[in-house]
């Protein structure tokens, strides 16, 4: 269906000018995406599935009031009856003073980063990579998925904006099991190529070997290398609650623009460009790069149409066409060294590109065995290495302290060097305040994008070195 987006979106518009009259004002969004995924658990591939659909979602407001729905069926009579349940529906709504208007007619950029191998990959690319990456655990238990996805999506509003617009991306993520102790290694890009399953693979069985016979430690506040699996649930819940548009307005984030409320070290970018991103929001607003720090300095949150005009500033493009409010997500924390304003200044994948020859066995023969989580390592007088957080959940959105688990490996560094592996550890910890001014002791140089459940949304980070994190316990309470 790709290629026909943007006619739909037109018809849609056509028929609310002519069912509902000159005061109709119409936003419409068309999208037809593929999900294919291979699933394999005690080392075989037990799953192949692929999901195609398009759908088709309407904004509308008439005299005064707003209303939306959405439809997959997209023939004549479905386009149809999507209107009129629209229009009906906005006659019943309370009116909407906060109206923000519709986009006006802008450019968006070209879709160049588009992989049309990725979107055309099929399962015995994908069942490649899981034959690699289940070989290089070496006999050990394995588990995940190894997915790619596309979508052709368009946009045209009552004012004029048409524009259209391709993404496609693949992630892996998999998991392999020593006597009980899991090692996990995950990976996203805008091109299955990009994905090593032998790397992936080999990585996460020394991290299971490496966990074996954890020990407990008592809890308290230790210094900390989180790996970027670990830093990616930072950036998700930052995006979430921080630098959300709605929230912001709402006055129940910690974000202030201008203030100085990061480490120095820290820059944070909405880096739609540098991801598999659409280049348009569910408004029709065209999205770029977008400094959300710079330097530690906070610079701006992310914004619709709706909470820019509340803001007294200007949409950023981050409207997702959900109510939850507008989110960064494209999040990158630069690495260090990195010029953010460069074109996808993300350094791209750790792991080599598919094809490249394995890494020997010495690179691969503990959890630290990235290079760069090895030199943060090293500076660690007594800290704790952390593989991944999972079970993370907000206790106050305003400061944004989250509670937590650690998550497939924690290890006490003692004197730059990994002294064994720990049981897991409950956490609570205002995540703004583990990047404040002075608690980041160190940034990798390379970011690595990691993939995530929701739909569109990447975080890519280097590992991270933190002065304090506060663990309240084990994960038993």
């Amino acid at each position: 269906m790709t290629g026909n987006e943007l006619e739909l979106a037109g018809r849609v518009v056509e028929l609310v000018r002519s069912l509902g009259g000159p005061d109709a004002q119409a936003e419409v969004w068309a999208q037809h995406s593929e999900l294919s995924l291979t699933r394999f658990a005690n080392s075989t591939i037990h799953q192949n599935v692929a999901d195609a659909a398009t759908r088709v979602r309407l904004r509308l407001h008439h005299s005064g009031r707003t209303a939306a729905g959405s439809s997959t069926v997209v023939d004549a009579d479905g386009l149809r009856g999507l209107v009129e349940r629209t229009l009906a529906a906005a006659r019943l709504c309370p009116p909407d003073p906060g109206w923000p208007g519709l986009a006006p007619p802008a450019p968006v950029r070209a879709d160049a980063a588009f992989d049309e191998a990725t979107a055309a990959a099929d399962p015995d690319e994908r069942a490649g990579r899981v034959r690699d990456f289940v070989a290089a655990a070496g006999g050990l238990e394995a588990a995940g998925y190894c997915r790619t996805a596309w979508r052709s999506a368009a946009f045209a509003n009552s004012a004029g904006q048409s524009v259209h617009g391709r993404s496609a991306d693949a992630a892996m993520d998999g998991i392999v099991r020593s006597a009980g102790a899991d090692g996990v290694a995950r990976l996203a890009s805008a091109r299955l190529a990009e994905l090593d399953g032998t790397v992936l693979g080999a990585r996460a069985a020394a991290k299971a070997h490496a966990g074996v016979d954890p020990v407990e430690l008592p809890p308290g506040e230790y210094e900390v290398v989180l790996e970027p699996a670990a830093v990616a649930d930072l950036l998700s819940n930052f995006a979430s609650f921080g630098f959300n548009g709605k929230r912001f307005v709402e006055r129940q984030s910690f974000a202030e623009p201008g203030a100085e409320q990061f480490d120095r070290s820290i820059t944070l970018l909405d880096d739609a460009p540098g991801t598999p991103a659409l280049p348009f929001d569910a408004e029709g607003t065209p999205r770029d790069r977008l400094v959300l720090v710079d330097a530690g300095v906070t610079r701006a949150v992310a914004h619709d149409r709706r909470t820019a005009a509340e803001a007294g500033g200007e949409s950023t493009g981050n409207q997702a066409g959900s109510a939850w409010g507008p989110m960064p997500t494209s999040l990158r924390l630069a690495p260090a060294g990195a010029d953010p304003a460069a074109p996808n200044a993300a350094a791209g994948p750790v792991e080599p590109r598919a094809g490249t020859a394995p890494p020997p066995p010495a690179e691969v023969a503990g959890p630290a065995a990235d290079s760069d989580v090895a030199a943060l390592v090293s500076g660690v007088r007594r800290g704790l290495l952390v593989s991944d957080f999972w079970y993370t959940r907000v206790l106050d959105p305003k400061s944004l302290v989250i509670t937590g688990l650690t998550r497939n490996g924690v290890w006490l560094i003692s004197d730059g060097e990994l002294a064994g592996p720990v049981r897991d550890l409950r956490f609570t910890q205002s995540y703004p305040r583990a990047l404040a001014p002075g608690a980041v002791l160190g940034l990798g140089a390379r970011a690595s994008m990691q993939p995530d459940s929701w739909d569109s949304a990447w975080w890519t980070a280097p590992p991270v070195r933190l002065a304090g994190w506060n663990f309240t316990g084990g994960a038993a309470g």
